[in-house]
């Protein structure tokens, strides 16, 4: 364990010293390709800010229409047979969604059950396998300006939902409420 806090440690400043210096012996100026690559993500940020508010908006919608309680309230009969406790579903829906907003609801979880509830442990295992497939090609894609994105949120939805299962099964396996 020591040796990952020193790596953590260390592992900055190291990158904050290499790259300058492979970069000076390899005759590229450094400062300059900085300037030039910082110039280019400011670029990116604005070129994504319209995809970003959309997608938040969208988010917020869903939430503060109600919609996702419905959605709660419909599914938990199914759940249940799963093993799947139906306080966990607002972060499997979000979690695709948003990195802040399930983190958001993560931390209630956590807050309202405990870190070493059966809830806490299933939250904090989906926080750490599932992924934010829309942010992720909102910004991703949005950026370059790809357009067509059908298949991949197709297999980005498919993938959530093989961790999400995985998540609950490993959860129950591991920690038996």
């Amino acid at each position: 364990m020591w040796v990952l806090d020193v790596i953590s440690r260390w592992a900055i400043p190291f990158l904050l010293f290499t790259i300058p210096l492979v970069g000076l012996f390899k005759g590229i100026r450094v400062y300059e390709t900085f300037v030039t690559g910082a110039e280019q993500g400011f670029i990116t940020a604005i070129k994504i800010i319209p995809f970003l508010v959309g997608m938040l908006t969208a988010i917020g919608v869903f939430r503060a229409s109600g919609a996702m309680d419905y959605f709660v309230d419909f599914l938990s009969p199914l759940l249940q047979l799963l093993h799947f406790p139906p306080e966990i579903l607002p972060l499997a829906i979000m979690r695709p969604l948003s990195g802040g907003g399930s983190l958001g609801i993560a931390a209630e979880l956590i807050h309202t059950y405990g870190p070493d509830s059966f809830i806490g442990r299933l939250a904090s295992t989906m926080q750490g396998s599932t992924d934010t497939t829309f942010y992720i090609i909102t910004v991703y894609f949005g950026s370059v300006g790809i357009k067509k994105y059908r298949y991949a949120i197709t297999l980005g939805l498919i993938a959530d939902l093989t961790t999400l299962l995985a998540a609950i099964f490993i959860t129950n396996l591991l920690f038996p409420s």
